[in-house]
């Protein structure tokens, strides 16, 4: 999955939350949210990462942009090591790497207004005077459809829309070079959803951005993402370009997902599967494939043996002892 063309490299990052320790056995616990986890994303690519609520997808987004440290693994940002810098290199570096957040009613400070919510960014990283912040505010507001006339307005004067709008305009006043996108458009209505995945796009063409695109909706990521990551407690379970991964999914969790996705039209899915029971406690995960409590193809090698994630043919990666 790596290659010289990569942007941004994660090599077996684990994130752990320590709970203390139980009380007969004293065994310490921890919630494994990200165990063994190493992708890559390309440049200019749009690459979406997908699961169920709880898989840790969002926490991979947090370590990546050291909103949290990894309890072990390396991330590298265009050939640099997050893990080795400073406070003051990570501060330089942080333009680069820039969020859309889920929630556009909650992310936004109801305090400030629309120009200083996307200009403060630019005044503490010294992108521009303050006499120059109105207009380059000015230019991404267009840049993401609105107006000149909102600069003085405060969230609670926008729809949700306009809302998601603002937080792309922040997130793209660094001039960032990665993006990562957390349920950017969960919270809105399905013909907004549409609008912000376009502007989306848009963007990505106009700026030659990169994404890390996460969300819990299949057919969204087949949208608008390149390649594709599935996780599933914590563990990436497949890695493919999107195409092959949705008309021929490789791993029985990935076929399960796209069984639930509607069909629409002519577009025929494979027959609905239906997984038993809820994933597994993260503190205390299965041993051997953390999927084999819920996968109908399980054997006796899945409840010993994990499955490493290994490359298969036509260069797609799966962890599964079947296929």
């Amino acid at each position: 999955m790596n290659n010289t063309e990569n942007l941004l490299s994660v090599d077996h990052v684990k994130k752990y939350y320590p709970l203390g320790r139980e009380m007969f056995t004293e065994q310490r616990l921890m919630v494994r949210a990200v165990d063994d986890v190493t992708f890559s994303i390309r440049r200019g690519e749009t690459l979406g990462l997908v699961g169920e609520s709880g898989c840790g997808k969002s926490t991979i987004g947090r370590v990546i942009l050291n909103l949290e440290r990894p309890t072990e693994g390396t991330i590298r940002f265009d050939g640099r090591d997050l893990s080795r810098m400073d406070r003051r290199e990570i501060k330089s570096l942080r333009a680069k790497l820039q969020i859309i957040f889920q929630d556009p009613y909650s992310s936004l400070n109801p305090r400030k207004s629309v120009d200083s919510i996307i200009g403060e960014g630019m005044i503490i990283h010294g992108k521009v005077t303050r006499g120059e912040r109105d207009d380059r505010v000015r230019e991404y507001l267009k840049l993401v459809g609105l107006s000149e006339d909102h600069l003085t307005r405060y969230p609670h004067e926008f729809s949700g829309g306009q809302r998601q709008r603002i937080g792309v305009a922040r997130a793209l006043a660094l001039d960032p070079e990665l993006i990562i996108a957390d349920e950017p458009v969960s919270a809105l209505d399905v013909s907004i959803q549409a609008q912000i995945l376009n502007l989306m796009i848009d963007l990505k063409e106009k700026l030659g951005l990169t994404y890390l695109f996460i969300s819990h909706d299949l057919s969204v990521v087949e949208y608008i993402s390149d390649r594709v990551a599935v996780m599933y407690l914590g563990k990436i379970v497949e890695f493919s370009e999107k195409a092959p991964l949705y008309s021929n999914p490789l791993h029985p969790y990935t076929t399960a997902l796209l069984s639930a996705v509607p069909s629409v039209g002519s577009t025929k899915r494979t027959g609905r599967i239906v997984l038993s029971g809820d994933i597994p406690n993260p503190i205390f995960p299965p041993p051997g494939c953390r999927f084999h409590t819920r996968c109908p193809e399980a054997q006796d090698v899945c409840k010993k043996e994990e499955p490493p994630l290994e490359e298969k043919s036509g260069g797609r990666w799966c962890a599964c002892h079947f296929r």
